[in-house]
C-alpha cells in the first residue's frame, strides 16, 4: 500500500492519498480546493491513477477539491448517503466496503459533529474526519451537529475498534500526525467522561467561534466544490 498525509496550514486540514502498490489505483479522502495541483503532482510522481475522492462530510473551514479533482482525473465522488450534496456520483451506506484494486475501504457512519459525517476504516487505519481528532473531537454546534449523536458515533462505533488502529483525523492543531484508539481512549479528556450527559455538558460549554467563511464554504461543498 502507498499512503500519504498532506497538510494544509491555513486550515490545518489533513488529506490522505492511499493507493494500491500492485494497480496504481488512488483514492484521496478530504482533499483542499487550493492544494489540487499539489496532489495531482504526487500522483504523477508516484505514478498513480486516482479513481475515487471521497469527502468524510460537508466542510465548514474550507473548500473541498473533489470537483476539481474530477474534472483534472475523471475521478469518480463518492460520500455517504446522509450527505445533503446531490451532485456526489457514489452515496455508500453504513458499513458498505468500498474497493481500489486489493483495497478494501469501509464506510462507518459516524454523525455527530455533522449530521453526515462518515468515517473510513482501512485495515488498522481509521479515517476519522471530524468525529474523532487527537486529544479532541469534532464540534457539534452547527450543521445539523448533535452532541448525543457524537458520544454514540465515538463510545459505540469508533472506540470498539481494536486499541492498536491507527488514527487519522481531519485536522490537527498541534502538530500531531496521527494517534491510535488505545491512546485516545486513555488522554483524550473528551472522553474521559461517564455518560453521554456529561459528553453533552462538555460539548455544550466550548464557547467556540463560528468558522469565519462557514456560509460560503457549506454552500460551495454541497457543490463538491465547484464555482
Amino acid at each position: 500500500m502507498i499512503f500519504k498525509q498532506v497538510f494544509d496550514k491555513k486550515t490545518s486540514t489533513y488529506t490522505y492519498l492511499i493507493a494500491s502498490a500492485k494497480g496504481r489505483e488512488a483514492v484521496i479522502i478530504d482533499p483542499v480546493l487550493e492544494n489540487v495541483s499539489e496532489y495531482i503532482q504526487l500522483l504523477r510522481d508516484l505514478d498513480l491513477k486516482l479513481v475515487k475522492v471521497i469527502d468524510t462530510h460537508i466542510h465548514a473551514d474550507h473548500v473541498t477539491g473533489a470537483s476539481k479533482l474530477k474534472q483534472a482525473t475523471n475521478c469518480t465522488t463518492l460520500m455517504g448517503e446522509h450527505t445533503p450534496a446531490d451532485a456526489v456520483e457514489i452515496k455508500v451506506k453504513d458499513n458498505e466496503l468500498i474497493h481500489i484494486d486489493s483495497l478494501k475501504i469501509k464506510s462507518l457512519y459516524t454523525p455527530g459533529h455533522t449530521s453526515d459525517s462518515y468515517s473510513f476504516l482501512l485495515d488498522n487505519y481509521l479515517f476519522s474526519g471530524d468525529t474523532l481528532l487527537i486529544n479532541g473531537t469534532g464540534r457539534t454546534d452547527f450543521q445539523n451537529g448533535s452532541s448525543k449523536d457524537a458520544y454514540n458515533s465515538l463510545f459505540n462505533n469508533l472506540l470498539k475498534l481494536p486499541e492498536e488502529t491507527l488514527v487519522y483525523p481531519g485536522h490537527d492543531y498541534n502538530g500531531k500526525f496521527s494517534s491510535t484508539i488505545g491512546n485516545e481512549k486513555k488522554f483524550n479528556p473528551r472522553l474521559q467522561v461517564k455518560s453521554v450527559d456529561e459528553y453533552i455538558e462538555i460539548m455544550s460549554n466550548l464557547n467556540l467561534s463560528k468558522p469565519e467563511m462557514i456560509d460560503i464554504n457549506v454552500s460551495r461543498n454541497i457543490q463538491l466544490g465547484a464555482n
